[in-house]
């Protein structure tokens, strides 16, 4: 299905579904969205602003039209005066933002709360929560604004333990979540989710958390682009970042169609970010695959057979955790991992692995029709917890990435505070988050994905057969 066309009247390249930002030297020009159920449904793309055509200068530039990308424009703009522009390879969300599972949840990173203590000690982890939570304030109240319109089904999420020997560390986490940080988790009982949630059959109990919400997430991404250009950031298209270079104290970003110069630079690009982007960036992440389906509508009789009474998120307590859960529409949605490599996304055994899961879960949906099915690269850092940061203070460059699956609600407030650095107004930001550069993996980092298929192996056995 081809979508938007890009300006010079040309149809869209066409997706890529081997792409491997690991390997690939840019994640390409012009091409047409993955086939997801968010681009599927949202109803095309809004307007922007088109490719640059001539060298153009611009106080600030951001490089990815993601959430964070086009939250840190809309703060720029609303809170520091700054009119971006933002520079995006194909079109507009094109990466994460559209191929995620749309579950916002109160969490950033892929750590555990009594993991940031481990780390960092109870003060900073409690500092660390505050900063979480304030993210999900500002992004309930960015949905709200006029122009994001994405479905939101709030009222919490359920972490899901899918073996018996799971439910201790679930209890113990939840008594550190009301204790030490003064949030009110509660532990259910199998009947109980099974009665007031949802008949999962692999459900051995669960932690409730207050906080969670599914949303559309194209819908919030092209949202999220209406707002900013209304607040006055360009938002540039079938804009590839082809070239860099640093005099006078100026960026400057080549285009096909011209160069930007800047006076700083924001990166917000994640899992989609090229190897030769910039020295900065260079494999700072560790890109992991997930695959994602949409099944074709429930019937009313599937649903009630199910006793599906939840449209929240979903997760189990795997380390390769799947996430799921009814739609608005009455689909049913479920995600886990996929391929290591972009060579190998397309493998027909992925796709059965994410369906034997669900059929675990809900034996009744063995073999129902899937309407959509398609992968995309998580940012996972190499310590498991994002960044907000100047890696280097001598160069006016900043980037935001690292979520860890984890920043379909995070981002929001990762774009505020990277808006905030970029404008000299982050005194004050002193988290580890926010004062550390995204940790590199130095002599191993070509060696990774062989210790990556390792692990692999072991997650299996200690979540399915140990």
């Amino acid at each position: 299905m081809q979508h938007q066309a890009i300006e010079s009247g040309q149809a869209r390249k066409p997706y890529d579904p081997t792409y491997d930002p690991v390997v690939a030297p840019d994640p390409g020009h012009g091409r047409d969205y993955a086939p997801t159920y968010w681009i599927g449904t949202a109803g095309g793309p809004p307007a922007d602003d088109g490719p640059v055509r001539a060298d153009i200068d611009a106080d600030v530039v951001v490089v990815g039209s993601g959430y964070t990308g086009l939250s840190c424009a809309i703060h720029l703009a609303r809170e520091h005066g700054i009119k971006a522009a933002v520079l995006e390879a194909n079109g507009v969300a094109w990466g994460c933002s559209t191929r995620n599972g749309g579950q916002a949840q109160i969490s950033a990173g892929r750590l555990k709360r009594s993991q940031w203590i481990e780390r960092w000690g109870v003060e900073v982890a409690k500092k660390l929560h505050r900063e979480i939570a304030e993210g999900f304030d500002l992004f309930r109240a960015l949905i709200a604004e006029p122009e994001i319109d994405c479905q939101p089904q709030d009222g919490g999420h359920l972490y899901i333990a899918h073996r018996d020997k799971m439910m201790p560390g679930l209890e113990k986490e939840s008594r550190l979540l009301n204790e030490v940080f003064g949030y009110p988790t509660r532990i259910l009982g199998r009947d109980e989710i099974h009665r007031d949630f949802v008949r999962d059959a692999e459900a051995r109990g669960a932690m409730y958390e207050p906080d969670g919400m599914g949303v559309h997430a194209g819908r919030l991404a092209f949202g999220y682009l209406k707002l900013a250009r209304r607040l006055g950031a360009k938002v540039h298209t079938d804009s590839p970042v082809i070239g860099y270079s640093r005099r006078d104290g100026f960026h400057y970003l080549a285009t096909p169609g011209g160069t930007v110069r800047a006076r700083a630079v924001a990166f917000a690009t994640a899992g989609y970010t090229s190897p030769g982007l910039h020295p900065l960036t260079r494999h700072r992440l560790m890109p992991v695959l997930s695959n994602s389906i949409v099944t074709r509508p429930l019937s009313e009789q599937q649903v009630a057979a199910l006793n599906f009474r939840t449209k929240i998120p979903l997760t189990d307590t795997r380390t390769l955790r799947h996430y799921y859960r009814l739609m608005p529409d009455n689909r049913f949605q479920i995600g886990s991992r996929s391929a290591i490599t972009g060579a190998d996304a397309t493998n027909q055994k992925h796709l059965d692995l994410l369906l034997a899961g669900m059929a675990r879960k809900f034996p009744s949906l063995k073999g129902i029709e899937v309407d959509y099915s398609w992968w995309g690269w998580v940012d996972v850092s190499h310590d498991m917890m994002p960044r907000i940061a100047q890696p280097d203070p001598a160069q006016s460059l900043f980037y935001a990435m690292g979520y860890g699956g984890n920043g379909v609600m995070y981002s929001a407030q990762a774009g505020r505070r990277l808006a905030q650095m970029v404008a000299g107004k982050g005194k004050g930001l002193d988290l580890p988050i926010f004062t550390s550069a995204l940790p590199h993996h130095g002599l191993l980092t070509p060696f990774r994905r062989i210790g990556q298929r390792a692990l692999y192996r072991w997650y299996h056995l200690r979540d399915e057969l140990l």
